[in-house]
């Protein structure tokens, strides 16, 4: 279903409903069943896991009972309902709404998705970035995460993340405090608020932009549904941004998922006193690309055209002189004066052109005449000019 009604030239009600009936058997990632649904089709899935044929190819009897026996206290009807009574929908392959992109990840794709929020999925994911990182991280992780998501967001950019603590969060909130478009990918029901601390940010989400998950309404959340949630956030979007991951972080898992689908990676680098920056250092030394700000994210993973600006430092009047004239000038003394004679053999140059570029110097504003004898100026004199002059 699309936000609002039916899917257009989606899929037939008997596919939902058996493609329901599966999220609730399988578990997200099951690339065994996955293969069975690009082989016979979700309805021969169903059938199959209502008792009727033979698995096309091997499986344990035990691997099969469970099914089975999943299948047997599934209620798809029941399930459809819970989740439009909150506003929800469930968006599978077929639906103008479903992301093409989730196709990436062939026979672990997911079977479907349960959606809250009145956003289109598809068109969100299409221009969208994953910001992820840390749950426990410090006051710079979440600070950079924040603005890295706002500045992503009033770009354009949808930011896409977990909902967890730590970054997930702090990227959420910033895209949401400038009203931009942001995804919570969830490791449980999308009625399900987990992390509870996080009940009022989930429910923002919903209101403002769009919430995701695998499983159907009321699944809870495990250490392995955490994991696979992770290729979903990969697969959504052009490209994953780490703030801040120790070495066994799940955000790593996010990357490595990114870099095995084609997407771009990036690492936020921070102090290398701090074991929070040594995973996305390591990513960093491994090939990821370092990015600083959104403008650096969005010229790896937006248009051609969208290009970062040019980083220097700041030019100064010194930096546009010609090489002649920057010789002359480095080689009078910062505190006193000197004969133009005395001049030339410093700079290594003839006396006429040591005179014709100090009387240009001193049209420019460099320095001043007193007799025989030149000087910098009280305003040319840079930091930590010490020479003394000469005769």
């Amino acid at each position: 279903m699309s936000p609002g009604g039916p899917a257009v030239g989606g899929a037939d009600r008997e596919e939902r409903m058996d493609r329901v009936l599966l999220c609730r058997v399988v578990e997200p990632g099951d690339a065994l069943v996955g293969g069975w649904v690009r082989e016979v089709g979700s309805r021969g899935v169903a059938r199959l896991f209502r008792g009727v044929g033979e698995p096309p190819s091997k499986v344990s009897p035990q691997r099969m009972a469970g099914y089975r026996e999943r299948a047997a206290a599934a209620d798809p009807g029941a399930d459809l309902a819970a989740v439009e009574a909150i506003g929800g929908r469930f968006v599978c392959p077929g639906d103008a709404e479903w992301p093409g992109q989730l196709d990436d990840l062939g026979d672990t794709r997911p079977i479907g998705l349960w959606v809250r929020g009145r956003p289109s999925l598809r068109r969100w994911a299409l221009r969208s970035v994953a910001v992820v990182g840390a749950r426990a991280c410090t006051d710079y992780g979440a600070h950079v995460a924040t603005t890295l998501a706002a500045a992503l967001a009033e770009t354009g950019w949808g930011v896409v993340s977990g909902a967890a603590y730590g970054v997930d969060g702090a990227a959420h909130r910033g895209a949401l405090a400038v009203d931009g478009a942001t995804v919570g990918v969830l490791a449980c029901g999308v009625d399900v608020p987990y992390p509870r601390g996080h009940a009022g940010l989930i429910a923002k989400i919903a209101d403002q932009g769009v919430l995701v998950g695998e499983l159907p309404p009321g699944g809870h959340p495990t250490r392995s549904r955490f994991v696979l949630r992770n290729r979903v956030i990969a697969a959504l979007t052009r490209g994953t941004v780490v703030v801040e991951a120790e070495y066994r972080s799940g955000s790593l898992v996010t990357a490595r998922y990114a870099r095995q689908l084609g997407r771009a990676v990036m690492g936020v680098p921070g102090p290398v006193t701090s074991g929070l920056s040594a995973g996305v250092h390591e990513l960093l030394r491994d090939g990821a690309t370092l990015v600083t700000d959104a403008a650096e994210v969005a010229e790896l993973v937006g248009a051609i055209g969208e290009l970062a600006p040019e980083r220097r430092g700041p030019v100064v009047a010194r930096d546009l002189l010609d090489p002649a004239s920057s010789r002359v000038l480095e080689a009078l003394p910062a505190r006193a004066s000197v004969n133009a004679r005395h001049l030339a053999r410093d700079a290594c140059t003839g006396y006429e052109e040591v005179l014709a570029k100090l009387y240009e110097l001193q049209s420019l504003g460099f320095v001043e005449r007193h007799g025989e004898r030149w000087q910098l100026t009280r305003y040319s004199r840079g930091p930590g000019r010490t020479r003394r002059g000469g005769p």
